[in-house]
């Protein structure tokens, strides 16, 4: 099986200017020697990505997609400032060559990094693999989030990355923001998840950069080892509860496996996949907490989460902007999110 990351021909409109690309590079990347060839990976409504192959290497371009876009959304220069930070603490992400913010170069704002070779999973409950290696792949998971929170981030420069105060109060907020600014019906659910969640945030007892998507289609493994060689997509990042990714990690034991990141019923020893009470013994372990508080409510922040980035999906549908044809399926999941995201709340006391 192949799970090298898969890339697709460039659609017409999604076409890089090569001449102006290829000058860029020249003088901004260490080490490029041109002619260039690229093309688009597959998968992904956000930040279209690029594999870019020349004479020196393989590369990686993210750029904003064009049009209209919600503010502080697809803020690519955040994403290429956390991995310039982490890069050098040996946290394994691609390597930062730089960032473009003349939008006179490709129409955008954009940054290149490198290219990652290894495997790039989707599927949570690894059909291929052996128990012993979906042991493995997940362990390799949790280990990877556990140095990502034990991170010095202040030492890495990243100590403005966010902003101080309550994380899951910023959150609750700018979330409420964002499904508003791109709300297109009245959702029942969804107005009383954003009073709950608003009432009861939990108390902050850590900060450290947390990725904010972190799951298993959005790292590459190395080819044979079950070890994490890039942690990729960073544009969610901010300094914030750690709780937070550790929760959204969790998630894919509480989600039907679907062929994404779900294993809902796939776990223990006969499958080699850990239950969720080994992930948290893991993940304490490495991180020197002596628990986890009720995860009810995390789940139901996170799916409220993902129902706001959802909906963003579907407001780009409505005005045409939308860069994948997955997004219009993505979009029918809102109500589906919504009301998991209150069924949480009721099992944390709504």
């Amino acid at each position: 099986m192949d799970s090298s990351p898969q890339t697709i021909a460039v659609p017409e409109k999604d076409r890089l200017d090569e001449a102006k690309l290829t000058a860029w590079m020249e003088a901004n990347v260490e080490g490029f020697e041109g002619p260039l060839t690229y093309s688009k990976f597959a998968g992904g409504q956000s930040n279209p990505t690029f594999k870019i192959d020349a004479p020196s290497g393989q590369y990686v371009l993210r750029r904003k997609p064009f049009g209209p876009l919600l503010p502080s959304a697809h803020a690519v220069d955040r994403e290429y400032r956390v991995i310039a930070g982490l890069y050098p603490t040996g946290f394994p992400v691609a390597k930062p060559y730089g960032l473009c913010t003349d939008q006179d170069i490709v129409g955008t704002d954009f940054y290149v990094m490198g290219f990652a070779d290894g495997r790039n999973l989707w599927d949570g409950t690894l059909p291929d693999y052996t128990p012993d290696q979906r042991t493995g792949v997940y362990n390799a998971m949790c280990d990877t989030l556990a140095e990502l929170h034990n991170t010095d981030h202040v030492a890495a420069g990243l100590g403005d990355y966010g902003r101080p105060g309550n994380y899951f109060e910023r959150q609750v907020a700018r979330w409420t923001k964002q499904y508003r600014a791109s709300e297109t019906e009245h959702m029942e659910s969804v107005e009383k998840l954003i009073d709950y969640l608003g009432r009861t945030v939990p108390e902050q007892t850590r900060t450290s950069v947390v990725h904010g998507d972190f799951r298993i289609d959005n790292m590459i493994f190395h080819k044979t080892e079950p070890r994490v060689i890039a942690l990729l997509d960073w544009e969610l990042s901010t300094l914030g509860d750690p709780l937070a990714d550790f929760s959204y990690f969790l998630m894919s034991w509480v989600t039907e496996p679907e062929g994404r990141s779900g294993v809902r019923g796939e776990t223990g020893p006969e499958t080699g996949i850990p239950t969720i009470e080994d992930m948290v013994v893991r993940y304490c372990a490495a991180t020197g907490r002596d628990g986890v508080p009720d995860l009810n409510w995390y789940f139901s922040y996170n799916l409220f989460r993902l129902t706001g980035i959802v909906q963003g999906i579907k407001k780009r549908i409505v005005e045409g902007t939308a860069s994948s044809a997955q997004a219009e399926k993505s979009a029918e999941g809102v109500y589906r999110l919504a009301n998991s995201a209150w069924d949480f709340a009721m099992k944390a006391g709504a």
